[in-house]
Order: structure tokens, then C-alpha cells, then sequence
């Protein structure tokens, strides 16, 4: 049987970090952070180490900037399962130029495969305005179809917005 995927989406410092957090908790099962950023820069390190302060002791870290399916195909049954966030992944394949269309689907294929539930943190990029540049055009648009796939797997599709939920797909159970 295919475990749950819980998709939490919102803006920047909207929250839903730590409303994903809660969900992985709540299930009362041994909790995986995967972790997809990279710090290369003080302002990083500093976000990466308060995000680990905020979420406290009882999670094991996996950092996996790039292989996320991979990582996901890794996870041994009997765990919940956190990737914060696809958005850094998606932003980390397109930099090592990769293609987010095959990713993507690698990612659904594991998901398929994964003994474990798995929460999802992603950014919403599609309500602000056109971005000037072409690689953010092309990133906002990947982001975009990247988070229409991942929502059309799906169990729950969460948005937060102002540390608010608002159910879109699902239940929250």
C-alpha cells in the first residue's frame, strides 16, 4: 500500500515549515528531516541552524541537495518522513542543470516506492508578479509544475498562509 503525501505550499516565512513540522509529529512515528539546501553563506547557515533550533531534538537529518528520490527510496519503513523543501531542491537540480521534468518524475516514481509518509514544504511562486529575468521566469514556472504534480499525488494539499491553514485537498486528520 502506498503511504501518505502530505504537500504543505505557502510564501516565504509564511509558516508552513513549522505547520509540516507538526503534521510529522503528529504521527507519532520516528521522524526523517530531509533536508534539500545547501549553505553557501552566512545568512544560510544562520536560517538552516534556526529552523534546527525551532524544530527541536527527535529528528534524524538527512541532507540531499540533489538525489532527493534516491533518498526517498532509502527510507526504511516505520518512519515519518519531512523534505523541507522542494523548492531549494528544484532551485539546486535547475543551478547544476539538470532537468526538473525528469526529476519530477523520478520523484513521483519514488514517492510510489516509499514505505513511509511523506510531508511535502514548498514555496508558492505564481501570485506575485512576472519576474523580470528569464532563469526566473523559467524557475517560476518549473516551481509551478512542480508543485501541480506533487499536489495531483497527493493525499492533502495544505496552503498557510500567515501561519493559517487552509485545507485545499484532503483531510486534516
Amino acid at each position: 500500500m502506498t503511504q501518505k503525501v502530505t504537500m504543505v505550499l505557502g510564501g516565504a516565512a509564511s509558516g508552513k515549515s513549522a505547520f509540516a513540522e507538526g503534521i510529522v509529529t503528529d504521527q507519532g512515528l520516528p521522524r526523517i528531516y530531509l533536508a534539500t539546501s545547501q549553505a553557501f553563506d552566512d545568512e544560510m547557515r544562520e536560517k538552516i541552524a534556526d529552523h534546527v533550533a525551532a524544530r527541536g531534538s527527535g529528528w534524524t537529518t538527512i541532507e540531499e541537495p540533489l538525489d532527493l528520490p534516491g533518498a526517498l527510496r532509502r527510507i526504511s519503513p516505520g518512519h515519518a518522513v519531512l523534505v523541507d523543501c522542494l523548492t531549494l531542491w528544484l532551485t539546486n537540480l535547475i543551478l547544476a542543470e539538470r532537468d526538473p521534468v525528469a526529476a519530477t518524475d523520478d520523484l513521483i516514481a519514488a514517492l510510489d516506492v516509499c514505505p513511509a509518509p511523506v510531508t511535502f514544504v514548498t514555496n508558492e511562486v505564481g501570485q506575485g508578479i512576472v519576474p523580470e529575468h528569464a532563469l526566473s521566469r523559467r524557475f517560476r514556472n518549473a516551481q509551478g509544475r512542480l508543485n501541480i504534480r506533487i499536489a495531483a499525488r497527493a493525499d492533502t494539499v495544505i496552503q498557510v498562509v500567515a501561519g493559517l491553514p487552509n485545507l485545499l485537498k484532503g483531510s486534516l486528520t
